[in-house]
């Protein structure tokens, strides 16, 4: 496929923090890291909204989403499996 760029999606592991909405889940994705100057060690949380098609996700799942072309304003992820359910 001569000119078709490839690029590497981004895969997040993260908790179902909100199941509400039809075919959608809230997932939040923390990471820990040093700050690049100070080396502080800070914490960050991001909220993605992801498509779940078959609403198989519950909230405090633990999910693996990948970056995907935008499926609505907000939504720009897509669930890939549950790794682990909640009890």
């Amino acid at each position: 496929m001569v000119g078709q760029k490839t690029t590497k999606q981004r895969e997040r592991q993260g908790v179902v923090v909100s199941d509400a909405m039809d075919k959608t889940i809230v997932v939040q994705v923390s990471a820990v890291k040093p700050h690049a100057q100070y080396a502080k060690v800070i914490r960050t949380t991001d909220r993605l909204k992801a498509h779940d098609e078959q609403n198989e996700a519950r909230v405090g799942d633990t999910v693996l989403v990948r970056e995907c072309r935008p499926l609505s304003r907000d939504k720009t992820w897509r669930l890939i499996k549950v790794l682990e359910r909640a009890e």
